[in-house]
């Protein structure tokens, strides 16, 4: 099967097709007005603690604070612990986090109307095979690879690049794939977290520390794979 990624890039929008022997069968379009946030992450300052919701607002420099509630404020999960999501149960966000408090978040949801966008202390940095996770020991492999054998295989390659105290989980698009490959992601991936450290360590409160790839570069990073050509054209949608 042949697949291609047609591109038209404008003013306004930007537009991506993803054709499968040249049917479309996905379209992406981001305009210049509403540009996508999910992804990017800054450091904040905790400007309300809210005991009666479990949650807080936090400035990140936008024009509505952002909200995180208790979970996604939680202390880092251990490959022991909870790895498929934690229990807010016992846990008081006054506990958690202070007022004033410099914290670095990533946007999980956009803004909506007059709410800020939706934040999380858990941090995910996508790569073309691999998503580090940071904050969190774990391996996870995607639901999508069938075969338990290939699972096995791929949990064994991850396990030997993963770096020291962090987590990984294993895309779809790495079935079949090598070791150096992992690597390759690991290595590119762990780089731009220290990127991502080393400025929010010097730099102002409220602060972007990181834009998320805008929407040509994510469908290549997610969707472009070996036996996949792009092609660089207008397609009228």
């Amino acid at each position: 099967m042949l697949k291609e990624i047609v591109v038209n890039v404008g003013e306004e929008e930007n537009r991506v097709a993803v054709l499968e022997d040249k049917i479309p069968v996905e379209v992406y379009i981001e305009r210049a007005v509403n540009q996508r946030m999910v992804g990017n992450i800054f450091k904040g300052r905790v400007e309300n603690v809210l005991p009666g919701m479990q949650a807080a607002f936090v400035n990140i420099g936008l024009e509505k604070n952002a909200f995180l509630y208790v979970e996604d404020a939680l202390p880092a999960r251990s490959a022991e612990g909870n790895s498929q999501g934690v229990s807010a149960l016992g846990f008081n966000i006054c506990d958690i986090l202070k007022q004033g408090q410099e914290i670095v978040v990533q946007i999980v949801k956009e803004p909506i109307g007059t709410k800020g966008p939706r934040v999380t202390t858990h941090i995910t940095l996508p790569g073309r095979f691999l998503v580090l996770m940071p904050t969190v020991d774990y391996i996870g492999i995607s639901r999508r690879i069938d075969s338990e054998k290939e699972r096995e295989r791929l949990k064994e390659l991850a396990s030997k690049v993963k770096p020291e105290g962090m987590g990984v989980i294993v895309r779809t698009v790495a079935e079949g794939i090598e070791e150096e490959e992992f690597r390759q992601d690991v290595n590119l991936l762990s780089k731009l977290w220290r990127k991502i450290l080393s400025k929010a360590a010097r730099g102002p409160v409220p602060n972007l520390l990181h834009r998320d790839l805008v929407l040509v570069q994510r469908i290549l990073r997610d969707v472009f794979y070996r036996g996949c050509r792009p092609s660089h054209c207008g397609f009228p949608l």
